[in-house]
């Protein structure tokens, strides 16, 4: 099945997942990320492997495996979403227990996996967010775990520090809807300290990649 629509983020995106299509239409405004290897081509562009951007009115060819978000732009007031979101969502606290994510305005839809491959929306409501530096994933404590961000609403950024201190910041990267920041993670999968910012209040898509053997959590 080339195309499968989630639910993870109903009723405020439409999230497909594209696989093995030589051509897939794109109508209005939509962010696609490339979660394959191989580049999808956009016109006279081409698309590398965890690469997005903002595409419209166009066909895509030759995509393998790619994330598309929907309707992303077609949200006028934006005050008003995050406020649907935060009714609708619970926070990030709530569900993984993290003590960096107590008390921080951060919120996250249901996570959908789909294969090696797990899909999630978060909120960030506050500016800033202090949602903390961290290297390691408490919610999936795998060898080789892989994980990016791609902004969808709001203007966010992705900060790396050599220690777990924001002053010794030695890498930033602005995220404005349809970006993904640079992978972090080395041939292990070993992180460094980093942490997503607010710059406005924001909503980013992160998805986690599993290697090969491992299983999605239940």
């Amino acid at each position: 099945m080339p195309v499968r629509t989630l639910d993870l983020a109903e009723p405020f995106f439409t999230v497909r997942i594209i696989t093995t299509s030589p051509a897939h239409r794109v109508s209005g405004k939509a962010i696609l990320l490339n979660i394959s290897e191989k580049p999808v081509q956009v016109r006279e562009q081409r698309l590398g492997h965890l690469q997005s951007a903002v595409v419209a009115d166009v066909e895509l060819r030759d995509v393998a495996h790619a994330v598309i978000v929907e309707r992303f732009a077609d949200h006028d007031d934006e005050d008003r979403l995050f406020a649907e979101v935060r009714r609708s969502w619970p926070s990030a606290f709530d569900v993984r227990r993290e003590e960096r994510l107590r008390g921080v305005s951060h919120y996250m839809s249901p996570k959908v996996w789909v294969g090696q491959h797990g899909f999630t929306m978060y909120h960030s409501g506050s500016v800033p967010l202090n949602v903390g530096l961290h290297r390691d994933h408490a919610f999936f404590p795998v060898p080789g775990f892989r994980e990016v961000h791609t902004q969808i609403v709001g203007v966010g950024k992705m900060q790396q520090c050599r220690e777990n201190d924001v002053s010794t910041l030695y890498l930033e990267e602005p995220m404005a809807p349809g970006a993904t920041h640079r992978p972090m993670f080395d041939a292990d999968g070993n992180y460094p300290w980093h942490q997503y910012e607010t710059i406005t209040p924001s909503i980013f898509m992160a998805v986690e990649m599993l290697p090969d053997g491992a299983t999605p959590p239940m």
